[in-house]
């Protein structure tokens, strides 16, 4: 049926095709229209604008169905994505060079397409294997190899959950060989043929870490902290994490040296986090010149302590008996936080038994078992290692031939404290 529309307003004979319609029939999909724009105009501007819509909806699903070159939008190929948020709900499209982002919703009237969604098909493509999925079946050389046939034979790169799949499957330091071997193609890839410079991203870097770790291949783990690296990794105090967690399980004040060392020289922030790592370590090996020098490196590097640092130099200072470390520490302490923790109080008591004021030991024990009331276990613990473990511990530190009057006056002072405690209502299960 052909209808003829009437313009709106006399004085403006071109109101319709300024809109952009060139016709004077309305068609909105099977049927037409015979409209007067003088009168209902707002309805007509509504169906206008809902053609609108629809039609950039089907020229973007054209194009997308048209198009053979996918690019999949892995996360782990750019370093600076963020990992731990999924992407918004509305259509998005961005490269995966980090170079150019563009984000936007068919919804929006002055949407424009991407320049790069349009390009002619490419020989070198990421596609997107939306609907397959990797069987925890394979092993890393099975998944290796289908890795590097997607490279070489396929000329594409391999899906995000094959990368996923080979580094949780890592258990030997054979696998993770292969996986170095395709991660450093993968990175030649993206290189040469899809121009992606950008390293993996930090999450990433961090899995690969912790798999050489659960593989025992330390010195693989040691090449994520390189800064230049042919492999694209992104070296991260994460990571570095794991590896000192390993050392710290094993003992190891070499492989703790090894990561310090790696990360100062790639220009990696000492954190709170690493401190208490390597405290850690050193009170474990009783070794105190190491957690001395290291206590230097980080103060001097501006690391802000936690409470749990402070509890592991105090616990240690007070194990050698040194008070003038153990106040220089609680101090320090006391400018980051003015509430003892069990363990910091344990240690200031310990400071003042030493200084021969077991009173003021027992004052200190005190206020902090009416502090800790819901951890009464763990405050029975503490009494029981001072009065059991600690006077032999100290007393190593001290000349031979001071030590059995030393620990004479040790104990008449822990059994001064005590019965003070017992005389406030502290009730304590420990007998020296």
């Amino acid at each position: 049926m052909g209808v003829t529309c009437r313009e709106a307003n006399p004085q403006n004979p071109h109101q319709i095709e300024s809109l952009g319609l060139g016709f004077h029939l309305l068609r909105f999909g099977s049927r037409e229209f015979h409209w007067n724009l003088h009168s209902n105009r707002h309805f007509f501007f509504t169906i206008f604008v809902e053609m609108q819509v629809v039609s950039s909806s089907r020229r973007l699903s054209i194009l997308l169905k048209s198009s053979s070159t996918f690019l999949q939008f892995d996360r782990f190929l750019v370093s600076n994505f963020p990992v731990n948020q999924d992407p918004p709900a509305s259509h998005q499209w961005r490269t995966v060079s980090g170079i150019a982002r563009q984000c936007c919703s068919p919804m929006a009237p002055d949407c424009s397409i991407p320049m790069y969604l349009s390009i002619p098909n490419a020989s070198f493509s990421s596609v997107a294997h939306a609907a397959e999925e990797i069987s925890t079946g394979f092993t890393a050389k099975e998944l290796y190899d289908k890795m590097l046939e997607s490279v070489e034979v396929k000329r594409s790169m391999p899906p995000n959950a094959w990368m996923w799949s080979l580094i949780q499957n890592c258990k030997t330091d054979e696998d993770i060989q292969l996986l170095f071997g395709i991660l450093e193609r993968l990175r030649k890839f993206r290189l040469s043929n899809l121009r992606i410079h950008d390293n993996y991203n930090s999450h990433l870097c961090q899995e690969v870490a912790k798999a050489c770790v659960r593989a025992g291949a330390i010195q693989f783990g040691k090449k994520t902290l390189w800064i230049h690296n042919v492999n694209g990794l992104t070296p991260s105090v994460a990571s570095a994490h794991h590896l000192l967690a390993y050392a710290e399980e094993h003992n190891d004040l070499k492989l703790m040296a090894e990561v310090v060392t790696l990360l100062r020289r790639n220009k990696l922030p000492l954190q709170p986090g690493t401190a208490d790592i390597v405290f850690r370590i050193c009170y474990n090996a009783d070794n105190w010149e190491l957690l001395s020098k290291y206590f230097k490196k980080f103060s001097e590097a501006g690391v802000k302590f936690r409470r749990t640092s402070f509890d592991t130099l105090m616990r240690f200072a007070s194990k050698r008996g040194d008070v003038d470390c153990l106040w220089k520490f609680d101090r320090m302490r006391a400018e980051t936080t003015k509430q003892h923790t069990l363990g910091s109080a344990f240690s200031s008591a310990k400071g003042l038994l030493l200084e021969r004021k077991p009173k003021e030991a027992a004052a200190m024990i005190h206020e902090i078992y009416q502090a800790f009331q819901n951890f009464k276990s763990d405050f029975t613990t503490e009494i029981q290692k001072m009065v059991n473990e600690w006077p032999s511990q100290v007393s190593e530190h001290k000349k031979e031939e001071h030590r059995k009057e030393f620990d004479a006056d040790l104990k008449s002072y822990i059994s001064t404290m005590l019965s003070n405690l017992q005389n406030v209502g502290v009730e304590v299960n420990a007998n020296i």
